[in-house]
């Protein structure tokens, strides 16, 4: 049963006349008689009778009203839990996000929440190819996600909010002998070995990039995905590696350098499906993302520093 029939169902037992009833909700005597058909359409019995030229409610029909009244109390009931639930600014907020994002977005965003009383938040890592980034939306209510600079945008699914563009740096152990340089064209290291991505990942069009300047194939020695066994992998000596600036380990064996002449920089960005959006605890996560994804790279003039770890 419809709760709209319902509730034109109980007018008519509370006013007496179809007349009064259109009156009460602002809908013509037609259209009130269309709702009371359709109910009567679903229902077993006879809930309306004739009684002379007023129309009044049965035995079966009055029974039915009184039902109307708790369907209309139950779901004032919801629609109250909804708005409290969506004007709640402490309610939990379930993040995501990629691995070495979680490592250092995670650790500050907890304790900013914390600081200022704001909502809990329920962490999870989850490192995935690029084009399986919006689907995790549907498990959490942010997602922090990565893509190339100049890669294809987000599905129309998800609303996405821009939190870095992070420079991408190339790995170095401390005593290579660039390692004294304080930037590195892709010519320069086109002949080391290297430490790339699996396809399908993100960094993979960083990558791409550096071959594109080089100008000439580079084939990866090691395909991992995890920058802390990059990074370890470099300081042994096992080749160079693609590592982000502001969110990747730190290594006391491993330099990072930039690299000039290639797009090398990612876009970190919190995805979102745009019915979380409403919720005042899911704006109060993505606006203290955006403040401590800015402060990690506040003090990186015009984003070309090079960095040593």
């Amino acid at each position: 049963m419809d709760p709209r029939q319902l509730a034109v169902l109980r007018e008519l037992g509370d006013r007496g006349s179809v007349t009064a009833v259109a009156a009460a909700l602002h809908i013509s005597p037609s259209a009130v008689s269309q709702q009371l058909a359709a109910l009567q359409r679903g229902a077993a019995v006879p809930l309306t009778e004739r009684r002379g030229r007023v129309l009044v409610l049965t035995d079966a029909g009055r029974a039915v009203a009184d039902a109307a009244a708790d369907v209309a109390e139950a779901l004032a009931r919801a629609e109250a839990a909804v708005e409290d639930y969506l004007a709640d600014p402490e309610a939990t907020v379930a993040v995501a996000a990629f691995s070495s994002a979680a490592a250092t977005l995670f650790p500050r965003l907890v304790a900013a929440l914390a600081d200022a009383g704001g909502p809990r938040v329920a962490c999870a890592d989850e490192d995935v190819a690029q084009a399986d980034f919006p689907a995790l939306c549907a498990d959490y209510d942010v997602v922090i996600a990565h893509r190339p600079e100049h890669g294809p945008g987000w599905p129309r699914t998800v609303r996405s909010f821009g939190l870095l563009r992070e420079p991408i740096d190339v790995a170095l152990p401390v005593g290579h002998r660039l390692a004294a340089r304080e930037a590195l064209t892709a010519a320069d290291v086109a002949g080391e070995p290297w430490i790339a991505v699996h396809e399908g990942f993100p960094l993979l069009g960083a990558f791409e990039a550096v071959v594109t300047a080089a100008g000439r194939p580079i084939r990866p020695v090691h395909r991992i995905n995890e920058f802390s066994v990059s990074v370890a992998l470099v300081a042994a000596g096992g080749g160079v590696a693609l590592v982000p600036r502001y969110t990747g380990p730190q290594h006391p064996g491993v330099v990072l350098r930039p690299i000039e002449g290639a797009a090398v920089t990612r876009r970190i960005e919190a995805l979102a499906r745009p019915e979380r959006l409403p919720r005042a605890a899911v704006a109060s996560v993505l606006r203290t993302l955006a403040r401590v994804a800015g402060e990690l790279s506040a003090g990186d003039r015009d984003g070309v520093r090079a960095v040593e770890r």
